[in-house]
């Protein structure tokens, strides 16, 4: 039977799909955004999430169970300094997969996996929201302003001319 065996195996036997996912994390840790194909990300944000959670608890138990995967100690030291403080509050989701077209050569699928908070762009985006719009009325703000000017001159009009009739 094969239970439990729904995952992309990426064309490549265990020790080389390992390897690989274990090169890209590294890559990941270290650059903190890489360029690949759609396929491979999203098996690398399954295989490197649980690693990074770990960071969130800086014990030498769970420095040696990533070393176990990683095998780079640059790497490891880099995810439990640096990316644990900034992960600390966050509950899932460090990854973030962008897509960006096709590849020439085979019209592969593209995207760029990156770690969360360090895409400086989406942060200052995220601070600076633009104000919200309603939906109340059709009109712009500038088409009720004349109206509202005119509204006085209307009414400081007759009261000028009723002395005058007087």
């Amino acid at each position: 039977m094969r239970h439990n065996k729904k995952f992309n195996h990426l064309g490549r036997k265990k020790a080389h799909r390992d390897a690989l996912l274990a090169n890209m994390t590294i890559s990941l840790i270290m650059h903190k955004r890489i360029f690949t194909t759609l396929a491979k990300a999203k098996a690398l944000r399954i295989y490197a999430e649980p690693l990074i959670n770990r960071a969130k608890n800086d014990s030498m138990t769970n420095r040696r169970l990533v070393f176990s995967y990683l095998q780079n100690k640059y790497a490891v030291n880099e995810l439990f300094r640096e990316i644990a403080t900034k992960i600390a509050d966050r509950n899932g989701g460090y990854t973030r997969i962008l897509k960006t077209g096709n590849r020439l050569g085979d019209n592969a699928k593209m995207c760029f996996i990156e770690l969360v908070d360090y895409n400086e762009n989406m942060l200052k985006e995220k601070g600076a929201k633009k104000e919200g719009r309603t939906r109340r009325s059709r009109r712009s703000k500038s088409a009720a302003a004349p109206a509202a000017a005119e509204a006085p001159a209307a009414e400081t009009a007759p009261a000028t001319e009723t002395p005058a009739a007087e």
